[in-house]
């Protein structure tokens, strides 16, 4: 986690979530949300905490509305400060383009956002391209990379087995997948 950058500072906060990785660190700058991060628990110390209670209490009530179901978009500004070039393309074309409960696969999501005009003719390695981004998406839940999926099925998410469980609990709350008997989430 980076606490500063040339363009303001990243203040974090604590949002809880009812994720299988625990509560988040949420990054805020007075542009809007720069990052978002799975917790094992609380924030590391050192890092600037975020002292703007109107700004703080936006996002706790966001990502609280989302998690109960209660909101299929989030209202809150994106400072977009941590990705360029192609990556934000991408991270931008999905944020815009794929709603609450839909899906798109790695390959539609590079021919959609036209990142990749040189591998035209490699869709393979333009999906894979794709799929390392999402990785790499420092803004996970508000850009939505659990919605993209492989076309064989749902493909990875970040973090191993817990990541998947974050993707599988995301998808399911948003009615893309059925829900499980183990299901946790907002009835």
């Amino acid at each position: 986690m980076t606490g500063q950058r040339a363009d303001g500072p990243i203040e974090w906060l604590t949002v809880a979530s009812p994720l299988p990785s625990g509560p988040l660190a949420v990054g805020v700058t007075e542009l809007g949300v720069a990052a978002v991060q799975f917790l094992a628990d609380t924030l590391p110390s050192g890092l600037p905490q975020a002292r703007d209670g109107r700004r703080t209490a936006a996002v706790c009530a966001a990502f609280e509305a989302y998690f109960a179901g209660r909101a299929r978009r989030f209202e809150l500004p994106l400072d977009w400060r941590l990705t360029d070039g192609p990556h934000r393309t991408v991270l931008q074309t999905l944020h815009g383009t794929v709603p609450y409960g839909e899906t798109v696969t790695y390959g539609q999501l590079a021919r959609r956002s036209e990142a990749f005009p040189d591998l035209t003719e490699s869709p393979g390695l333009a999906a894979r391209a794709v799929g390392q981004m999402m990785g790499a998406n420092p803004l996970p839940v508000l850009v939505p990379c659990h919605r993209v999926v492989a076309a064989d099925g749902l493909g990875g998410f970040g973090s191993g087995r817990v990541g998947l469980d974050v993707k599988r609990w995301l998808l399911t709350l948003e009615g893309w997948l059925a829900p499980t008997l183990d299901w946790d989430g907002p009835s």
